[in-house]
């Protein structure tokens, strides 16, 4: 049981797109055999990474600032109660209305009905997040409203009847031929000598979304940030077209998670120099859009903010995971996991995928034993440390991601023990005796035979095959360090 607003609640489990079908072995099993995926991740990364250690090396108070954002988060989930209701009070008093909702089921319902009462049978969207984990687009759907994704990679996600694979870049698993066969066989009115090349590909989605802005009188968005002592939402993007979006239309719908508050305008102002340089490796973002809200004449005339918790409750109460809540979706931790580059967004079965999703989905849902697929995400990272360095606002990951590890360990207690747990018992047996470590020696040493010339074991019975059908086992060395001290000892005397 946790506190929200000074009340003592049951936090709800987050439901929506945070969990999957299939644990992240299973699922990584699959998309390590796709060698296109491999090759299209394993460039854009590398690109991203490239670009971003550029623009970070030119500010000399990067890790001052990271320090800042850190600080201003610690302190928002510290304040957040007192916060969210500064907020509400000030969209309010511009003209603005606040929903509140606890789950993804509510946030959709409450969604849905704003847009029926106006009329309207579409919605434009700006890339949110939130939207995708809640899973706004089928709720509206199911209703009869045809919801459409403005973002150029929302929009080939959307158009492929795929999922995200990339908190920034949702289409990164695929590459200009696919973008092109997806456009000429779902976009109405593509030209059908449409090539490539990307200009093209662009001028083509620009055509299409262009008659969509005109006509639109309903848009619903994500916020990065909101502003809790003004009741100012902002939007950063690349494109123009959340612009579009935010300005257009009669009626806007923003959907926030409850944690994307900042106390202050100056506080703002950090994460504005954090965000950009972090996810897209720009300076600044082309399109920085702010309103306060409603003003008679200008924008949109009604103005609706939908608050959802979905889970967040739960980890703000979990006072070694709450720092997941600080995350200000940059993706720069994808950027630069060896996991993600190799396994994908999809393998991790929740909308938020690489480090991050592996600390945030399983915090949100709630892990509920081994058989639960989000179980097995704290264990989906070689625990390097990178997305420590790489993230502006200094989330510990690897420390997360032990301390949910144990969690997982505790939640499976009088189980029946999986293979890992056999395995670490037997280890744990023959480590606890000299006598018995070293018989085990000898025998790993048998291995050698089945290292071949290679010195590589690709393949070993169960239980060592749940390590072999994923990676290799370097063959035992000749000689063992007990071995060789003995020979060493021997010939010093």
């Amino acid at each position: 049981m946790s506190t929200f607003l000074g009340t003592p609640v049951h936090a709800p489990a987050g439901v929506g797109h945070l969990r999957g079908t299939a644990s992240f072995p299973d699922a990584a099993h699959h998309a390590l055999a796709d060698t296109q995926l491999r090759r299209n991740l394993g460039g854009a990364t590398a690109t991203i990474r490239a670009k971003r250690e550029k623009v970070v090396a030119e500010v000399p108070d990067w890790e001052e600032l990271r320090l800042a954002g850190s600080a201003i988060k610690a302190d928002v989930m510290a304040r957040l109660p007192e916060l969210l209701v500064q907020l509400e009070e000030q969209v309010s008093a511009h003209g603005g209305v606040v929903h509140w909702a606890r789950d993804a089921t509510e946030a959709n319902r409450i969604v849905v009905d704003l847009v029926r009462t106006t009329g309207s049978e579409e919605v434009v969207k700006v890339k949110s997040m939130a939207t995708q984990e809640i899973g706004l687009n089928e709720a509206l759907a199911d209703a009869g409203i045809t919801p459409f994704e403005t973002d150029l990679a929302e929009l080939i996600v959307q158009l492929g009847h795929d999922a995200p694979s990339h908190i920034l870049v949702p289409a990164i698993h695929r590459n200009r031929a696919e973008i092109r066969e997806i456009f000429l066989h779902e976009m109405p009115g593509v030209d059908p000598a449409l090539t490539d090349d990307p200009r093209q590909l662009a001028m083509a989605a620009r055509a299409f979304l262009r008659r969509k802005f005109l006509s639109a009188r309903v848009a619903v968005s994500g916020a990065n940030f909101a502003v809790a002592d003004t009741g100012t939402l902002a939007v950063v993007e690349s494109e123009g077209n959340g612009r579009m979006c935010l300005t257009l239309p009669q009626t806007l719908i923003t959907v926030m998670g409850i944690e994307k508050l900042v106390p202050t305008w100056s506080d703002l102002e950090v994460f504005l120099q954090l965000l950009p340089r972090s996810s897209t490796a720009e300076r600044m973002n082309p399109y920085t859009s702010m309103w306060t809200g409603v003003h008679p004449g200008d924008g949109p005339q009604e103005f609706h903010l939908v608050l959802i918790d979905n889970g967040r409750t739960a980890v703000l109460a979990d006072e070694a995971g709450r720092s997941a809540l600080h995350c200000i979706r940059c993706s720069a931790c994808l950027n630069v996991c060896p996991v993600y580059e190799r396994a994908g967004g999809h393998a991790y079965g929740s909308v938020y995928p690489g480090p991050i999703g592996a600390v945030l989905s399983p915090q949100m849902t709630g892990i509920t034993g081994h058989d639960d697929p989000n179980a097995s995400l704290p264990f989906a990272s070689s625990l390097c440390g990178a997305c420590f360095d790489a993230c502006p606002v200094r989330i510990n990951i690897p420390e997360l991601l032990v301390h949910l590890r144990g969690k997982v360990v505790d939640a499976d207690r009088g189980g029946v023990p999986s293979g890992q747990d056999l395995a670490m018992k037997a280890a744990g047996w023959a480590m606890g005796s000299p006598g018995r470590f070293a018989a085990a020696e000898k025998v790993a040493g048998l291995g050698r035979v089945l290292g071949g010339r290679s010195g590589r074991i690709s393949s070993l019975p169960w239980p060592g095959s749940l390590w072999t059908n994923a990676r290799d086992l370097p063959a035992p060395p000749k000689q063992t360090f007990r071995q060789w001290w003995a020979q060493r000892d021997g010939a010093q005397r």
